[in-house]
């Protein structure tokens, strides 16, 4: 799941449960999956071996969550992770 943090979680859930590929039945979400209150830096410093990038590697689909507030293209991670899915040949939601 792509998303920009700008969004509250009630329209991020919505989002999601809207948006949900009928044949997923697992996700990757940073907000749930990476421990939110350490500094990460070391696991950032190499894009390609992120977490994000790592899980979406291994995903076969992309989720990519608007928001009302902004773009989610205005966050540096989100185009990554759209250059990496669509560099993959991931279908993006």
């Amino acid at each position: 799941v792509s998303h920009c943090w700008d969004e509250g979680v009630y329209e991020f859930v919505d989002k999601v449960l809207l948006s949900w590929p009928q044949r997923a039945r697992h996700a990757y979400c940073c907000m749930l999956s990476n421990p939110q209150n350490w500094d990460i830096s070391n696991l950032l410093s190499t894009p390609a071996t992120s977490p994000f990038a790592r899980a979406l590697m291994r995903a076969d689909y992309v989720l990519a969550v608007p928001n009302a507030r902004c773009g989610i293209y205005t966050r540096i991670w989100c185009v990554y992770e759209a250059f990496l899915a669509y560099q993959s040949n991931k279908l993006i939601y």
